[in-house]
């Protein structure tokens, strides 16, 4: 007897150990038919369209296809193979058919506007009504309302361009996945921390081979770069990483060039037929910033309050480099060592000193521990199928015991995962005629692993990405709203998406949250206080540095999508035009002739950040102005917290994001936290 499919088994977890990529197509076939037949049921009905005859049927049937897809997608994030990627990509134009056809279904639409001008609208609750007013928002970005020609062009675009975003993130996977340089000579690694210099040894013996191999996954090309002090070394692979999956790469098949003029020519076209100027301003639609106009300026004015910052400490490095160093011309390569090393000189610490206090399992009781204090949660670790043996599941529970959600934890970098930090929705809470769904969130991580018997230890901005995601997953894991399409972090404006996040990486400057979290892997001690206080007068070093290049990245994504001129016109600006005049404008570090931002930038181009990657700035303003209302009434004070989980963190998208956070701050945003966590502020 052929055994059931456990990708069509939602009776629980995923059962990752038994999903093969042969499962995918066939389920994904079985929950698009059946949801075609919902669908077509509901579309049909001639009756006033009511929520129990409209949107719960719906609901109810697009659910485990979401929850089926994203385990799918998943997958093929963390164990990339080449069957599960046949298998993904076999099953992905499918997907974007169906919700394509299922935003322009002529019906779908005209029974929403019904229900949206009829009698059951008002005894809606409010995160009904908002799901309905979204429904019939996204309608109209789904072409909804073009003729039939038109529809038929749009769909194809939108499976084009989905299919080109996969393309582009395996590109860039495979670019990174396939370099390595192999070190022979003990020499050429002077400098470099022994606990990277062990990994290497590993990674080289895995492979059978002699000496070390150095990679461009972050938690080895990162330290190379700080801390090699052969020049040379740092220059092969600063050049490698910069040039991924470009034109000047490994392999002319992974060069994303083309791909890139691609998607922006589909994008641009797409935001004609709807009727917008360009795709920028289709995709501010569901964010807060209301014009691409607004975001300029928005940038702008922080790169003119930032870039004062800016020159002074690239002027800092540069003297220092110069006359401490030996470096008469301070490199694109170089950046980053005498960063270190001035850093060192200045505060008497490095990154590789402190995490040695760091081991993995005091980062999350710490971070644990804060948020239990803070919320009221109790956190267990759990039993799960896992995708791979290091990864570990979590439960989350309020006061009382119940069960508020879980969450998987996927900490460390391996080949055939993709780089970066990030969370997925695994499961999405929602109340049916079944009962309340939890939800279950993704957590994804690419920090060093543990090195022999040794445990893993991260530095302190890993600790800040843990922290990081982890906001992400509280959003989606402690929301009290049982509307799916506005649950957790669904229906959140995408400009806001990152508060809960930036909010949470405070807690790693403060000491008593610091202090808990520390554990000497070889002594035992905990962090000392002067140690901090050095990592403390050391916060801001080079923010302004730091503040210029996400603006750099942020303004460079604007300008790219809000052209009117489409590519293949003679008014259009290249990618690479576009960001040459934006470094000269905002940026004070220079670039290397060879640097490719564009072909890797994964957030933009494949990640879902198309003209809002400003949207890490524009949060951060209301994540620091939201932590400084702990810092005035208490850094754990369960009031605050219980006021912050009740306004921001549990309403999802079920209310406008400024509203919630109105009515957390009780006032608008400011912009004076944010530059005063950044240092950006000029002495009286």
């Amino acid at each position: 007897m052929t055994p059931p499919n456990p990708l069509l088994d939602f009776s629980d977890l995923p059962h990752f150990q038994a999903i093969e990529a042969r499962h995918v197509e066939p389920a994904v076939d079985t929950l698009l038919a059946a949801a075609r037949a919902t669908i077509e049921r509901a579309a049909a009905d001639t009756a006033a369209p009511t929520w129990r005859t409209l949107v719960e049927p719906i609901a109810d049937v697009l659910d485990p296809l979401d929850r089926a897809w994203a385990v799918v997608g998943h997958l093929h994030a963390v164990t990339d193979t080449p069957e599960l990627r046949a298998a993904y990509r076999a099953s992905q134009p499918k997907v974007v058919a169906f919700h394509a056809e299922l935003a322009q279904d002529p019906r779908l639409f005209a029974r929403y506007r019904a229900l949206r001008d009829g009698p059951a609208y008002p005894m809606l609750d409010a995160a009904q009504r908002k799901l309905v007013d979204n429904e019939l928002r996204d309608f109209r970005l789904g072409g909804a309302e073009l003729g039939a020609d038109e529809q038929a062009r749009f769909k194809a675009v939108q499976e084009e361009l989905a299919a080109l975003a996969t393309r582009f993130q395996e590109n860039l996977l495979d670019a990174t996945n396939a370099w390595a340089y192999r070190v022979t000579d003990a020499n050429e690694l002077a400098g470099i921390p022994t606990d990277i210099v062990a990994a290497a040894r590993e990674a080289a013996q895995r492979d059978g081979d002699d000496g070390w191999k150095l990679t461009l996954h972050m938690p080895c090309y990162r330290p190379v770069m700080q801390y090699a002090d052969n020049r040379a070394l740092r220059r092969r692979l600063h050049e490698a990483y910069a040039t991924r999956a470009s034109d000047l790469g490994a392999k002319p098949e992974w060069d994303n060039t083309a791909l890139i003029r691609r998607i922006l020519a589909l994008r641009h076209e797409a935001a004609l037929l709807l009727g917008y100027a360009n795709y920028a301003e289709v995709s501010l639609v569901p964010k807060m910033a209301n014009d691409p106009a607004e975001v300029e300026a928005f940038l702008r004015d922080l790169a003119r309050r930032a870039q004062p910052f800016a020159r002074r400490d690239f002027a800092e490095l540069t003297t220092f480099a110069h006359d401490r160093l030996g470096l008469s011309v301070l490199e694109p390569w170089d950046v980053a060592y005498a960063a270190e090393k001035l850093k060192l000189d200045r505060y008497a610490y490095s990154e590789q000193e402190v995490r040695q206090y760091f081991p993995e399992e005091r980062v999350l009781a710490g971070l644990f521990a804060v948020v239990e204090t803070i919320y009221g949660l109790a956190i267990a670790e759990s039993k799960a199928e896992t995708w791979h043996p290091t990864v570990r599941v979590f439960t989350i529970r309020d006061r009382s015991g119940a069960r508020v959600g879980e969450f998987y934890l996927d900490l460390y970098a391996r080949p055939g995962k993709r780089g970066g930090a990030w969370m997925h929705d695994a499961i999405t809470r929602r109340r049916s005629d079944r009962g309340l769904q939890d939800p279950v969130a993704y957590l994804v991580c690419n920090l060093s692993a543990p090195v022999g018997d040794k445990p893993a230890t991260f530095t302190h901005d890993e600790i800040t990405t843990i922290f990081h995601e982890f906001g992400h997953g509280l959003h989606h894991l402690l929301t009290r709203v049982d509307v799916a399409g506005v649950s957790g972090i669904r229906g959140v404006e995408w400009d806001a998406v990152e508060l809960p996040s930036q909010f949470m990486e405070n807690f790693c400057w403060e000491w008593s949250v610091v202090e808990s979290m520390s554990r000497h892997v070889g002594t035992g001690a905990l962090l000392p206080r002067a140690l901090f206080d050095r990592m403390l007068a050391a916060k801001n070093y080079h923010s302004g540095l730091a503040t210029v290049r996400q603006l750099e990245m942020a303004l460079f994504d604007m300008l790219l999508h809000a052209q009117a001129a489409p590519p293949d016109t003679p008014q259009w600006r290249s990618p690479q035009t576009i960001l040459a005049a934006v470094r000269s404008e905002v940026a004070v570090v220079p670039f290397a002739a060879y640097d490719r931002l564009a072909q890797s930038f994964a957030h933009v181009f494949a990640g879902g950040y198309a003209a809002g990657y400003y949207s890490y700035k524009w949060a951060e303003v209301l994540a620091a102005d939201a932590f400084s209302l702990f810092e005035e009434e208490g850094l754990v004070s369960p009031t605050i917290g219980a006021r912050f989980l009740d306004e921001l963190l549990s309403r999802g998208g079920s209310r406008p994001a400024l509203e919630s956070f109105v009515a957390f701050r009780g006032r608008p945003p400011q912009l004076d936290a944010l530059l005063r966590h950044n240092g950006m502020v000029t002495p009286a």
